[in-house]
């Protein structure tokens, strides 16, 4: 029996229950759309965090500080932050320090995340000025009431008025705004509703913090290095120079890490977390493969007579089998098919929606399309072969009897 004839018989069996058919194919076709657009949205959530974490900036390490076995948080301070510059792979530095405080101007008020920063904190973090200037050298050495606003909340506090010149209250105490931030847009959303202000003015003004020594703490240190410094050779030197300052033996006070580890954790978090999610929406794959050996099942025992009829005209035990795994791998296979067309379809409408204030993104690639299709066809396959084997082995005399 040729692979034709097995094909043609199958299609003629699958034909002559079209709604029975078509319900099987649901079932695959729902499990595959499934998986295909749940690994998708992992994978576009996954490149668009890595996006914006590129977005930070090159070269970048942040140095933070960590809590001592004996359970005392470190300390940065601002004189670490130039300590570091002494360093041969460092270019720049950009110290910050944060809190949060309410921002008045005119009849608008909201509450938003206050960053002291230094001027080196633009050109390491990639921010640029659409309107005014940014905060300088004397703004920190003079700890002058000056603001930056973040593009987001300089429209939510003067609507499309330039706030440049303007004055807005911060914590209760009047500011001067001297420049707007350019739209981060999807790279860093967070960028564009904060203020910056000196960061001496902040621990000053806002939230003064003395350390044990009389210096101005630090939440975190983004050092820019050199083009041709290597990440490991910066960190050795970093680590060594705050060893040294804060006379650690035991344990560091402080952690550094490089842009590119916390891109290797984000993906690796991210492959984890959408291989979950294809393992839940495959749970509808394994449905979908059982409703197919329901339907072979109810298949075999309706055409037992004519199993029974063709095995005493000669059919042989491999044509009965290949006839309806035949049938089984043209439903799981066009099930697949058109559920991949479906998950696809699917990634690319959602792509870009914003659902609950969140916006979606979605990457299809052809690796998970490839795969959904093939894991339907092998759940087709492995709940299509006992049906299959089981009409294969009716003894004819049996089978002719069957009522």
């Amino acid at each position: 029996m040729s692979l034709r004839a097995v094909l043609i018989a199958a299609l003629s069996s699958l034909g002559t229950n079209k709604l029975r058919t078509a319900l099987a194919l649901l079932g695959i076709v729902v499990g595959v759309a499934a998986v295909i657009s749940t690994i998708s949205a992992g994978r576009g959530a996954q490149r668009d965090v890595i996006a914006r974490i590129e977005a930070l900036g090159t070269n970048l390490l942040f140095v933070y500080p960590q809590q001592t076995p004996n359970g005392v948080l470190g300390t940065l301070t601002l004189e670490d932050a130039y300590a570091l510059l002494e360093a041969p792979a460092v270019n720049k530095v950009a110290p910050e320090f944060g809190t949060v405080a309410q921002l008045v101007a005119g009849g608008e008020s909201t509450t938003a995340q206050v960053m002291g920063v230094t001027p080196e904190y633009a050109s390491v973090r990639n921010y640029k000025v659409t309107s005014g200037r940014f905060i300088s050298a004397r703004h920190v050495l003079n700890t002058s009431d000056v603001a930056v606003l973040g593009s987001q909340l300089a429209e939510d506090l003067y609507g499309f008025r330039d706030p440049t010149g303007q004055n807005v209250r911060i914590g209760g105490r009047q500011f001067t705004v001297i420049g707007v931030m350019e739209s981060r847009g999807g790279a860093n959303p967070f960028g564009d509703s904060v203020v910056m202000l000196p960061l001496t003015t902040v621990y000053f003004r806002l939230d003064s913090q003395r350390t044990a020594q009389g210096d101005v703490p630090v939440q975190s240190i983004n050092v820019q290095t050199l083009d041709e410094a290597s990440p490991d050779d910066a960190i050795r030197q970093i680590t060594s120079t705050l060893r040294l300052r804060h006379r650690t033996k035991e344990a560091d006070d402080f952690i550094v890490n490089s842009l590119e580890e916390t891109i290797r954790t984000v993906e690796d978090t991210s492959e984890a977390f959408a291989l979950f999610l294809g393992i839940i929406a495959g749970i509808s794959l394994l449905v979908g493969g059982i409703g197919i050996m329901n339907i072979m099942m109810m298949s075999v025992t309706e055409r037992t007579r004519e199993i029974g009829i063709r095995k005493s005209m000669g059919a042989k035990w491999r044509h009965i089998l290949y006839q309806f795994v035949a049938e089984a791998t043209l439903l799981s296979l066009g099930g697949g098919i058109v559920g991949a067309v479906a998950g696809v379809g699917l990634s690319k409408v959602l792509d870009g929606r914003t659902v609950g204030g969140q916006t979606i993104q979605t990457a299809v690639t052809g690796d998970t399309t490839a795969l959904a299709i093939a894991v339907a066809v092998a759940v087709g396959l492995f709940f299509g072969i006992y049906p299959a084997a089981k009409a294969a082995n009716l003894h004819p005399v049996d089978a002719l009897r069957y009522e």
